[in-house]
């Protein structure tokens, strides 16, 4: 809409030059003949006729001539048609110039060597959003070998990782199926072993998953009316495992049940992630999910005593594959795929989140309109 204002903006100001142009030339061309005819009666040219006084008078003919009935309006009519080919021409050389100044811009958006695009004075609205589309298009490119890099990072470091769990495995089996008499405590101990690292196999793969499914799929809604208490109180039940072996509860606060419209899946993937993250990061037994409706929306917030985050990493933290966690052996540090996706699933349900931490507490912020998105 902005583009098009512009456009209008420039047709007008260039149409509105030519038929001012116009305009004063249809008066100056007349104006300039009546001027000249009363210099020319005003003056005798007494000196033309003690030259010749057959000169004087064929030249005072030739001027009433020249200055009354059809010759004078074909004359005026002649050089105003010239004046106006002339303005003419100078209309479309501008534009045409325009014309070429744009697509040469066009030609320099992906220029390397371009730092900056000029265009004509006239052209600073199109000049001005042009090097910011250009300034865009190298951000995004640079901002997409970095993911690439990333992504190419930590399939490298997911695919060493998985050696580790699946070396443990084969070596407790090995001694499991080697050793019969082995006694029953030692056994489940090896068995529980394998089975642990059998789930960190799993978690791998999963990320492994996740980075293809991330570059491959375009999420899509299928959106329904949903009891976000109901949501949250089941997610808190099937993190029961977790929040047992981790010694860790759950409290939610929340005073009336809020019903919104959304995907069912795609935000308890949402919700789940954010419990997931408290579970491991919380440094304290108590974590709290916050719910309330401020003007129309749905504000829900994960609360966690931890590490904290510094204000960096708290911008960057919903970037496709960043890590606040960078140690890749730690047990919690994952694809760094959870939050992007979550972020890019809330903002499908045209909503936000963002994340707040300091030295006692980190608390991510989920913002959802309560309207129907239909």
């Amino acid at each position: 809409m902005k583009n098009k204002e512009k456009k209008n903006e420039l047709l007008k100001k260039t149409y509105t030059k030519f038929v001012i142009q116009i305009i004063i030339w249809t008066i100056a061309v007349p104006l300039l003949f009546i001027i000249l005819a009363e210099i020319i009666n005003i003056l005798d040219f007494q000196w033309v006729y003690d030259i010749s006084w057959k000169m004087y008078y064929l030249g005072k003919r030739l001027f009433y001539f020249l200055t009354t009935g059809l010759t004078l309006f074909f004359i005026i009519f002649f050089i105003w048609i010239v004046g106006v080919f002339v303005f003419l021409y100078q209309l479309l050389k501008k534009t045409f110039s325009y014309t070429e100044a744009i697509f040469s811009a066009s030609n320099a958006l992906l220029d390397k060597n371009v730092d900056y695009i000029k265009l004509p004075v006239e052209l600073e609205a199109f000049e001005s959003q042009m090097n910011h589309l250009k300034k865009e298009n190298e951000k995004n490119e640079r901002l997409a070998r970095e993911n690439e890099q990333k992504k190419n990072d930590l399939v490298v470091y997911l695919a060493h990782d998985l050696k580790t769990p699946l070396t443990s495995m084969i070596g407790y089996l090995s001694l499991l199926e080697e050793i019969n008499d082995m006694p029953t405590k030692q056994r489940e101990k090896y068995i529980g072993i394998a089975l642990e690292k059998s789930y960190r196999l799993e978690d791998l793969i999963n990320e492994l998953f996740d980075i293809a499914r991330f570059n491959s799929e375009t999420i899509v809604l299928e959106k329904e009316e949903i009891h976000v208490r109901r949501m949250l109180e089941q997610l808190i039940d099937d993190f029961y495992p977790i929040l047992k072996e981790k010694e860790k509860k759950i409290e939610l606060q929340m005073t009336n049940d809020i019903l919104i419209y959304a995907d069912s899946d795609k935000l308890a993937r949402v919700f789940g992630n954010l419990i997931k993250n408290a579970c491991f990061y919380s440094t304290d037994e108590q974590i709290t999910i916050q719910v309330e409706q401020k003007n129309n929306n749905a504000h829900i917030i994960f609360i966690n005593k931890g590490k904290q985050i510094s204000k960096d990493k708290c911008k960057r933290i919903f970037e496709k594959f960043y890590r606040a966690d960078t140690s890749r052996t730690s047990k919690t540090g994952g694809s760094g795929l959870g939050l992007a996706i979550s972020k890019e699933i809330i903002e499908l349900h045209g909503g936000k989140i963002r994340v707040t931490s300091d030295e006692d507490y980190t608390k991510f912020y989920v913002e959802l309109p309560m309207k129907n998105l239909k």
